[in-house]
């Protein structure tokens, strides 16, 4: 399995980092937060709410990215520019988090923005790079 599939593996499995970072230590008990989950959620605020946005902006992330490095797999793309690229998309989407966590708008932008950029790659070297 290359490099770059286990990111794929990685950034499947960030949204439970988030949601473990939301529920980790609450009060409430995970019995409680388990048993009406969606309420919980509702009820989140600081690092915790923003932890749980993060979940949700990583479920919405993971499609493209992981369609983008099977795209580029599948038509032979360089092996190296895709490893690459998908290496990149997990560091920004772990400082992306970071950021999101320790309420830094702009910076959580900026870092969404390259991930985002990776993304865009590596559908480009899929087109060019074959």
């Amino acid at each position: 399995m290359t490099f770059a599939l286990w990111c794929v593996l990685a950034a499947a499995l960030l949204p439970l980092v988030f949601t473990a970072i939301a529920k980790y230590g609450h009060e409430a008990g995970i019995h409680r937060l388990n048993k009406k989950p969606r309420v919980f959620q509702a009820e989140l605020t600081g690092y915790r709410a923003r932890a749980h946005w993060a979940h949700l902006n990583s479920i919405e992330a993971f499609p493209p990215f992981a369609a983008a490095v099977l795209t580029a797999q599948f038509v032979h793309a360089p092996q190296g520019r895709i490893d690459l690229l998908a290496a990149l998309f997990i560091v920004l989407r772990l400082v992306y988090a970071g950021f999101y966590l320790a309420d830094k708008a702009p910076l959580r932008s900026l870092s969404w923005a390259l991930a985002l950029l990776c993304v865009i790659g590596l559908f480009v070297v899929a087109g060019v790079g074959s």
